[in-house]
């Protein structure tokens, strides 16, 4: 089963722009605050890079807030969605 995750910041404006966009269109997902995960280390191998938002939607990863912002405006959020 795909999963959509996000990897935030309690103090990310982006992070909390992505979990807005994420609210508003209803999809469900898991939220992980870096601060909370045991292993950062690891968390950081799987996404590549050390800045927070990340986003996985159907296991799809989104590297950036304006990427995910991107996606939805041009419609193929809808298509990683489906």
């Amino acid at each position: 089963m795909k999963k959509n995750i996000i990897y935030c910041s309690y103090s990310c404006f982006f992070c909390q722009r992505a979990y807005q966009l994420l609210k508003k269109r209803d999809i469900s997902f898991k939220k992980y605050h870096v601060k909370n995960i045991g292993d950062w280390n690891e968390v950081k191998e799987k996404i590549g890079r050390k800045t927070v938002p990340k986003v996985f939607i159907n296991d799809f990863h989104i590297s950036r807030f304006d990427d995910l912002l991107t996606a939805e405006q041009s419609g193929k959020l809808d298509e990683i969605l489906n």
